[in-house]
Formats: structure tokens, C-alpha cells, sequence
């Protein structure tokens, strides 16, 4: 017995309904009539509202319908994306390989769980994606990862379908002929030579001069932030009101988090903050040179850690930043569900209970500089860290401590010097 497709094609597997991570490119729009004609299923097209822009959801239903999609899904996901995935993160203090903010790790898993949701919701038994290995540039070798492993982890029982790992179409000319046979309109855009990933926390660019480390990225690539040269002459001061390690308020206006990332963004890029230029170790092992701009997001990093260094011992502050080097791995691995990172989590959320207050900033140019900070739970005594006061703090008292912490190396001492 076999089955046939959309064209009377002989099918890989029959399956019932497909949600796919549709965003509307020549790409996804080819897998739309793919999978109907190779698995004889209907294809509901998923699109997520991360804060990449309006401009990139404009006129989506008509290209999904044409494609032969039956039906377009769209979700607005970017205060759940700030509220329960960014600011874990940054409550955790997690940076990937010293520089990146994670932009793109942390919105993949959103997105995916979005997908099982919506998989759910229309009785669907498969998802899929248009993620692939093709170029050592693309964001799509560990994206699909990340994507797959949410699946997997959400809702085990769902088939995936990854395209570009089953397909003959090799690249765009091919997808193209292929849209021109099965009668699907070819999106007309101006094809960047930067591939981009854009959400509310950041905008990463890859490819073209970026794949040669050694060449300076021209300054019409930046996209969020202005050349620092051209920022403000004088410096702009933000607080930023901070309670249990989430921030929550700029000078004193309470915001929900996809409003305040979106306003430390537009603060930030007119200063020129946020950019960084890296070379990364990919998931899948290769290196790849990326440059990000992550304006608001690298203003409320320096005022998380820097409230801590109020409300955490030397102690606490050692262990969260060993664990969050940690974080990072495996939100960047994909493994947001993993059951480590959730104790992790839990973790963070404890140690960060003390940490509210405040913490004033000053940027120009590029820069951010600490200028102030405050909290109700500080550690830090000013009758004790004076240097004109001795009630508290008795400078005899060291002499014990000395001896007593320096033992182990005088006891080496004496052993080396026969003594």
C-alpha cells in the first residue's frame, strides 16, 4: 500500500498536519507546497513577534495562502520572551564566551514552545523548520539544534521534518525554479549580503567581509546603534530601578519588560552602545565571526551585576558567576528545558532575593560607566569601610588573621628551608 501526494506522488510518510516556522522568505515559502506534495499533508504556517519588526510580518497571510498554506498563525511573543526567557538570563548573569548577550539562543526555544502550543491547538503531528547547515555563516546550524531539542522536550511524540536535510533543492537558484513549478510566488527583496537575526533584545550580522576576522565591518551594517562618533557630545544618565535581580523601571517609570528592553534599545542605540565584534565556537564546532548589537541589553547587564556587587558576598558572587558560565553553555547548546538549567535557574533565583536597589549609569560614546548605586540590603557599611573609623573594624585584628590564613604557606617555607 502506498500513499499518494498533492501531485500524485509517491509520499515519504503520510502525516495528517505540519505547523511550520514560516517567516515569509523564499525558503519557507518553497517547503510549504514540499511538504504537501512529500508527506500529503495540510500546512499551517507559524509565525512568532519577537520584535524583529513590523516590516518583516507585513503582508504574511497573503504569501502563506499563496503558497498553499490553509492557514497562517501569528503570535505576539515578545513580553513572554523578555519576561520568562531574557531576564532568567540576565538575572543569571549569562554570557557566552565573555561576549554574547544570547539574543538569538534565547529567543529559539520562545518560538519552538510557541510551536508545540500551536501543534496542539489544530491537532497538528508534525512541526518543521527551514533551518540548515548550508554555510558555516548561517545562524541555522545551531538553530535547528536548539529547535529540535525544544520538540523534543516539549512533546516527544511529534514528528519533525527538517527539509533542507531531506530535499534535493541545494541552494537559491534551485528554490526558486522549484517555487516557479508548483506555481508559488517568488518573494522580490533585496537580497542583503549579511545574514541577519533581528528580536526585541538584539541584531546579530554574519557573513560577507564578517567571514574574514581580520576586516573592520563597515559602519552602514549597524542597524541599532549609531557610530559612536556621531553619538551625543554631552552623556545621557539612566537609573535603573532594579528588585530581585529583574529590573523593572527606568528613572523611576515602571515598565512591563518588552517596554523597557524597547526603550533602553532607542536610549542606548542613539549613544552607540552594545556593539560587539566576536569570534564564536559554534555549536556543531566550527568557529564563526559574528558582530551584535545589544544596546539596551548591555545596559541593564552592567546594572544587574553591578547591584550585586552591593547585595552579594565574595563568596556568592564567585559561585553565581562559575554557574553562570555554565547557563550560558546550555542556553546557547539549545537545552533551555534541560532539567539542570531549570535547578540552575531556581538557583539564581534565589541568590538574586536580595537584590533590589538601584543603579545609575552614564553613556557616551559607546561607553557605559557606573556612576552610583543603592540598595535597602547592601552589605556595604560605611562606619565599618572608613578609613577614619576603628569602632567596628580593629585594625590589631589582622595580625591574628594574617598568621592564621598565611600558615599553610610558612609551614611550605619552613619545609623547604629545613627549618
Amino acid at each position: 500500500m502506498t500513499s499518494s501526494g498533492v501531485d500524485g506522488k509517491v509520499l515519504r510518510k503520510k502525516l495528517n498536519k505540519v505547523v511550520l516556522a514560516y517567516s515569509g522568505g523564499l525558503d519557507t515559502s518553497v517547503i510549504v507546497p514540499w511538504l504537501r506534495e512529500n508527506y500529503g499533508c495540510e500546512v499551517v504556517c507559524f509565525t512568532a513577534d519577537v520584535g524583529q519588526g513590523v516590516q518583516e510580518l507585513e503582508g504574511l497571510e497573503q504569501k502563506a495562502k499563496a503558497s498553499g498554506s490553509c492557514q497562517l498563525v501569528v503570535k505576539d511573543l515578545k513580553e513572554e520572551f523578555v519576561r520568562d526567557f531574557v531576564f532568567p538570563c540576565l538575572r543569571a548573569g549569562a554570557i557566552y564566551e565573555r561576549k554574547y548577550l544570547l539574543g538569538t539562543s534565547m529567543a529559539r526555544p520562545v518560538i519552538a514552545k510557541a510551536m508545540v502550543d500551536v501543534a496542539k491547538e489544530v491537532g497538528a503531528d508534525a512541526v518543521s523548520h527551514g533551518f540548515t547547515c548550508r554555510h558555516s555563516y548561517k545562524p541555522s546550524s545551531s538553530s535547528q539544534v536548539r529547535f529540535e531539542l525544544t520538540f523534543f522536550a516539549l512533546n516527544p511524540q511529534l514528528t519533525v521534518v527538517a527539509p533542507w536535510r531531506e530535499w534535493e533543492i541545494t541552494g537559491r537558484e534551485d528554490a526558486i525554479e522549484y517555487a516557479i513549478k508548483h506555481n508559488v510566488p517568488v518573494p522580490v527583496t533585496k537580497k542583503s549580503i549579511y545574514s541577519r537575526d533581528r528580536n526585541l533584545w538584539h541584531l546579530s550580522h554574519e557573513g560577507d567581509i564578517l567571514e574574514d576576522p581580520a576586516s573592520e565591518p563597515k559602519e552602514d551594517m549597524y542597524m541599532m546603534t549609531v557610530d559612536p562618533k556621531e553619538a551625543p557630545d554631552e552623556p545621557e544618565y539612566v537609573k535603573i530601578g532594579i528588585v530581585e535581580g529583574l529590573p523593572v523601571s527606568i528613572n523611576g517609570k515602571e515598565l512591563s519588560p518588552a517596554s523597557l528592553v524597547s526603550e533602553l534599545n532607542k536610549i542606548g542605540g542613539k549613544h552607540g552602545i552594545g556593539r560587539v565584534d566576536m569570534v564564536e565556537n559554534r555549536l556543531v564546532g566550527m568557529k564563526s565571526r559574528g558582530v551584535y548589537e545589544t544596546p539596551g541589553g548591555t545596559i541593564l547587564f552592567t546594572a544587574v551585576s553591578e547591584l550585586e556587587s552591593l547585595t552579594l558576598d565574595r563568596e556568592a558572587i564567585q559561585i553565581k558567576d562559575f554557574l553562570a558560565l555554565k547557563y550560558a553553555e546550555l542556553v546557547y547548546a539549545g537545552r533551555w528545558f534541560d532539567p539542570l538549567r531549570e535547578s540552575m535557574d531556581a538557583f539564581m533565583k534565589e541568590i538574586t532575593k536580595t537584590s533590589t536597589g538601584s543603579v545609575t549609569l552614564k553613556l557616551y560614546k559607546g561607553s557605559v560607566t557606573v556612576i552610583g548605586r543603592e540598595s535597602p540590603n547592601s552589605l556595604y557599611r560605611q562606619d565599618i569601610s572608613s578609613f577614619e573609623s576603628g569602632e567596628i573594624y580593629n585594625q590589631a585584628d589582622a595580625a591574628g588573621f594574617i598568621r592564621l590564613y598565611g600558615l599553610p604557606m610558612r609551614v611550605r617555607a619552613m619545609l623547604e628551608k629545613g627549618l
